[in-house]
């Protein structure tokens, strides 16, 4: 009897351990998870940083003002210099830091895939401008193509961890700028209905391209009611002066009602300063440029604050993405726009591997995880790029996924209560059989609490070398090809296709 007793305890055991052997059935550790736990720089600090801002913003102030913004500057208490460069004071730009949103909602085209920006909540995404793709099925690097950006859009369509979807690569088949600035939205609108972001090549090609917007969104909507495509521009060009072309294209997209990310790409010790302290003075004082002009132009308008610090490998001038210095400057970046109260971004999250090797799985994980921890709202190129931004790689991407689900885990934390210590549950471990498994503590737990990885090996050495000895990379591209054969939405249906094609030049 009593050994009745014990195999039908074990076979119960054994019934309750294969039906949580799936995956949980609530995520988590899913995407939105609060940060701002790492704190590089202490409150004087972060305050002497703001003060040389608003210094640097009167003088030597902004260079390279166009005609339309600075007739906007001088309206608003900002003063030319004899120089021609214009002093913005302080006054104004505390003025615009209270009247700037702390938080908006970034809309997905399905209501349900949308997000809040702001506060202290973190997202992974997409970025980056790759000229070349990692083949799948050569493994080396070729010219990034049309094919490619629709491909990496409905990859990552299927990917949880991707909060929203910003073109990862540039259409290098497409000459004309207009042809790629229209077939990159539509790629985008075709194969996704997360948020989304692009940029606009030219301000002239903003009005049309909203008019497909408005196809998309259907006859019952408008564009401008559920504004689901965010603009990236960068309109202030290191140091202290700004982008005419750039500056044109912010005034054509608050016209049509386009969120913006204004980003700021200073490279420390070539456009900003080597040092870091002065690096984020310099890079602060721009980007509170950039919110200057949105809210001149429209007050209170949703705009991404996007201070992006870049660093270059003094040595040799190369761009250096992956090292500890750009985990540091972004963390700080973070820390920064949310001690303002701004919805901010960074490009926190890359590497300069060429390859998916422990290089690219080092460099990622610190990156993306200091920027997360200081509170990052909106963490770009963290997605599938490779190469210091100029690849990007269908496998990085799955990749990356699963890194994500890691450290939403760790910005997670960890919940005490009296029933998560369990004080019960290990009287009863000590005192029963000694273990905790097959426990009802241990079941609710494992659904509750961890994150299983599925491309990420945890066999033991002769169980792997059984199953062939695959690394991530193989696993990985396994994954890519099975997504990409099988997941082919349509989120356009017929009639909003052929509007759009007989009013563009839709290439694919």
């Amino acid at each position: 009897m009593v050994e009745k007793d014990i195999n039908r305890s074990r076979s119960g055991r054994r019934a309750r351990l294969e039906k949580h052997a799936a995956p949980p059935k609530t995520n988590p550790a899913p995407p939105g998870a609060s940060g701002g736990s790492y704190k590089p720089l202490a409150r004087d600090e972060m305050n002497r940083i703001f003060h040389t801002a608003l210094e640097l913003l009167e003088y030597p102030g902004m260079g390279e003002v166009p005609e339309r913004l600075g007739e906007m500057f001088l309206q608003n208490g900002c003063n030319r210099l004899e120089d021609g460069r214009y002093s913005l004071p302080s006054e104004l730009v505390r003025k615009v830091i209270e009247i700037a949103p702390g938080e908006f909602t970034f809309h997905g085209r399905d209501p349900s895939r949308s997000i809040r920006v702001g506060g202290d909540a973190v997202y992974f995404g997409t970025g980056g401008a790759a000229v070349q793709t990692l083949d799948l099925k050569s493994g080396k690097y070729r010219p990034s193509t049309l094919r490619d950006l629709h491909d990496f859009t409905r990859l990552q369509d299927t990917l949880a961890n991707v909060a929203w979807f910003t073109r990862c690569c540039i259409a290098t088949d497409v000459e004309n700028n207009y042809d790629l600035d229209v077939n990159t939205a539509y790629a985008l609108l075709r194969n996704t209905t997360k948020p989304v972001a692009m940029s606009f090549t030219l301000a002239e090609h903003v009005a049309p391209i909203v008019e497909m917007f408005n196809i998309a969104a259907g006859k019952s909507a408008s564009f401008s009611e559920r504004p689901f495509v965010k603009a990236h521009i960068s309109p202030v060009i290191s140091p202290m002066r700004y982008g005419e072309d750039a500056v044109d294209v912010t005034f054509a997209c608050i016209e049509n009602n386009i969120p913006v990310s204004c980003i700021t790409a200073a490279q420390a010790g070539a456009t900003a300063p080597a040092t870091m302290a002065g690096f984020l003075a310099q890079s602060l004082a721009e980007t509170l440029a950039s919110l200057v002009m949105v809210n001149l132009i429209k007050p209170g308008y949703p705009m991404v604050f996007s201070n992006w610090p870049f660093v270059i490998d003094l040595r040799t001038g190369a761009f250096a993405g992956g090292g500890g210095e750009t985990a540091l400057l972004n963390a700080a970046s973070a820390q920064i726009s949310n001690w303002l109260g701004l919805p901010g971004g960074v490009a926190s999250s890359m590497t300069d591997a060429k390859s998916i090797d422990s290089q690219h799985g080092s460099e990622k994980g610190v990156t993306s995880l200091a920027g997360a921890l200081a509170g990052g709202n909106l963490i770009y190129e963290s997605s599938g790029m490779t190469a210091s931004l100029l690849g990007a790689s269908f496998e990085a991407f799955v990749l990356d996924n699963e890194m994500h689900s890691a450290t939403y885990r760790i910005l997670r934390g960890i919940e005490v209560s009296e029933e998560s210590i369990g004080y019960k549950a290990i009287c009863d471990a000590v005192l029963g059989e000694g273990h905790f498994l097959g426990e009802a503590q241990t079941m609710e737990a494992m659904e509750r609490d961890y994150v299983y990885p599925t491309l990420a090996d945890r066999e033991s050495p002769d169980k792997w070398t059984e199953q062939g000895a695959e690394d991530a990379w193989s696993r990985a591209r396994e994954k890519v090809i099975e997504i990409l054969e099988n997941h082919n939405p349509e989120y356009l249906n017929l009639e909003q296709e052929n509007e759009i094609r007989n009013i563009f030049n839709i290439l694919n």
